[in-house]
């Protein structure tokens, strides 16, 4: 049995129990936020290799990956001082309200506010990995012969950019955005203990601190549960961009 760490120890439940109320969090707040920064990092990363050589893309690279320095955490308790304490645009912690009837409009209102700030932090502190990734990627498949070939036969550059270079290009990503939504269960750890988001991450965080094994365990099993998954998904995923893996061709 988990007791939902030291807030909850007084009232101890099962893990499945425990679990079935914290992954709901998680999932929507951790996956959501990945598939967001990846398909954004996707599409600016694409954009960045394809005009490297503007000033634009030049500065949306360095903004990136200057951010990307900087801990998530650190993000997080500074988008919190800014946008929280001092302007008050969002909630300080915490997942919804408890003045709000649960289910009812409002309620799913405030769900929304409480995790808008979480969320931001995500996906500014990860977009700079998922845009260098693909921006490096996309060079690299637009040096290749068969793009030189491709434009010297004059098919129209769109095409190109998606169909020949930029599906090759996000092959590796796709890998890595799976290991990522496999770590989505216990990814967030320290953002939720930042905003006191009850989602796994800060389940888990409780559980060390009261010792609660059992809900450790039961954690650590789903998160090995979900990278598998996902690896397993991954690979239907490549399977299906590449030919060459659907093939068997060498």
């Amino acid at each position: 049995r988990g007791n939902l760490g030291v807030s909850l120890s007084r009232f101890p439940m099962p893990v499945s129990d425990v679990m079935r109320i914290a992954v709901p969090w998680s999932v929507g707040l951790m996956g959501l936020c990945t598939i967001i920064s990846f398909a954004i990092g996707t599409i600016v990363g694409t954009a960045a290799a394809w005009r490297r050589e503007t000033r634009l893309a030049s500065l949306t690279v360095g903004f990136f990956s200057f951010i990307r320095g900087f801990p998530y955490f650190w993000l997080g308790l500074v988008f919190i001082y800014f946008f929280a304490f001092k302007l008050k645009l969002f909630p300080i912690g915490g997942a919804y309200s408890v003045d709000e009837v649960r289910g009812s409009a409002a309620w799913w209102c405030a769900v929304v506010r409480h995790g808008s700030l979480p969320a931001f932090t995500i996906v500014v502190s990860s977009l700079g990995a998922w845009i260098l990734t693909m921006r490096n990627n996309m060079i690299n498949v637009l040096a290749e012969d068969y793009i030189t070939v491709a434009m010297a036969k004059g098919l129209p550059v769109q095409r190109i950019k998606s169909l020949y270079a930029a599906r090759n290009a996000i092959l590796p990503s796709v890998t890595g955005f799976a290991m990522s939504l496999g770590f989505v269960i216990g990814g967030g750890l320290v953002t939720e203990m930042v905003f006191a988001y009850p989602g796994i991450g800060y389940m888990l965080y409780q559980a060390v601190n009261a010792k609660d094994y059992p809900l450790m365990q039961a954690i650590f099993l789903f998160i090995a549960v979900a990278v598998l998954i996902a690896n397993f998904f991954a690979d239907i995923a490549v399977m299906f961009l590449d030919p060459r893996v659907r093939d068997g061709v060498k």
